[in-house]
């Protein structure tokens, strides 16, 4: 058997435009490194159902959260932290393979598209306008007025044939599996449009729960636009660590065994600083099947300052003052702050983070 088509079934190669297996890369051999068994979780997760998600921007820049290394859980939010953060390096951390994937193709499309206007046109499947490059100024509020008036372009084909190229220069090994469900989460962006809503296996979405383009037009308490999209200047910083190979996903759990424990490793080696980590609600999850103390344990072992902060988000029963029309609340606390809670015994369960 030739030796690179046993290397091909060992990794289940996506292969390149040519027919050739794409090329191993140093991005794909960190993902591979930092990655641990795949776990399971009732959820899409294509975009966020966090309406409050840009709450505790603020928040960030009061506190000089900005350089360092950026962590964080679940899909395109984070791009909006590291925006405002923006670190010298980020790894999304998930438990599901399902977002290890959907990060690639995010990282496709900013391989592709050199302004932002071009980034919406390609994740909804729209034609971009006419000199697109004069709407690098645009307001958000234009951009998705447009997204929404734009019916999906008839360029399908060679738009897909644009991203599995972008896709395969990863390196980053995929099955045929892998592959179509990269174009199935895409076929539902460029489908639904900006009213592409966050869903559960087997339930609705809730009606609560924001759109994209919602999310998209979100601001802080004060109205102010954070989203990555909403100025040229900070997609142009995503699309940049993107492009550098420093938006590095990563499958794993944050209680599990090697994840974090490398990931903090790395950073030791670097000389870098957890800046902040956005574990969304997953603390809620770690506390209900007792894993809380392992995450805890992880996180003592990331290289952090005196001003690293965790980000969370909080829902019913536990968002208290998020405003009306929220049912999420989005805040930040020191690192240090949560870690001598615990060690004083004041933080006992889910709900004193709250406090």
């Amino acid at each position: 058997m030739a030796k690179g088509f046993a290397l091909c079934l060992t990794l289940l190669c996506v292969l390149a435009p040519g027919g050739q297996p794409n090329k191993p890369t140093a991005f794909a051999s960190q993902v591979a490194e930092l990655s641990e068994p795949e776990g399971t979780f009732d959820t899409d997760n294509l975009i966020s159902n966090e309406r409050s998600y840009l709450h505790v921007v603020p928040a960030l820049r009061n506190g000089g959260v900005r350089g360092g290394a950026y962590l964080g859980v679940g899909p395109d939010q984070n791009f909006s932290y590291i925006a405002q953060i923006r670190p010298a390096i980020a790894f999304i951390v998930d438990i599901r393979r399902d977002n290890l994937l959907l990060q690639l193709l995010f990282k496709a499309l900013f391989a592709e598209a050199p302004t932002r206007m071009h980034y919406l046109m390609l994740l909804f499947g729209r034609a971009p306008p006419a000199a697109a490059d004069g709407w690098k100024t645009a307001s958000i509020e234009r951009l998705a007025a447009y997204v929404s008036g734009s019916p999906p372009a008839s360029d399908a084909d060679a738009r897909r044939a644009r991203l599995d190229a972008a896709l395969a220069r990863t390196g980053v090994p995929l099955s045929r599996t892998d592959v179509s469900t990269i174009h199935r989460f895409h076929d539902r962006f460029i489908a639904a449009g900006l009213s592409l809503k966050f869903e559960s296996h087997g339930r609705g979405p809730r009606s609560y729960y924001p759109t994209y383009g919602e999310l998209l037009l979100e601001g802080d308490r004060d109205g102010h636009h954070w989203n990555y999209l909403a100025a040229e200047d900070d997609y142009q910083f995503v699309r940049g660590l993107e492009q550098r190979d420093l938006v590095v996903p990563v499958v794993g759990n944050l209680s599990g065994p090697s994840a974090l424990a490398k990931i903090g490793g790395l950073l030791e080696r670097r000389g870098e600083k957890l800046s902040a980590f956005y574990t969304s609600n997953v603390e809620f999850y770690l506390f209900g099947d007792g894993t809380f103390a392992r995450y805890v344990e992880n996180l003592r072992h990331l290289p952090h300052a005196r001003n690293s902060v965790i980000i969370r988000s909080m829902f019913d029963g536990y968002a208290f003052s998020a405003g009306p029309g929220y049912y999420s609340e989005s805040f930040t606390q020191p690192v240090d702050d949560l870690l001598e809670g615990l060690r004083l015994g004041s933080i006992r369960g889910y709900r004193d983070l709250a406090r």
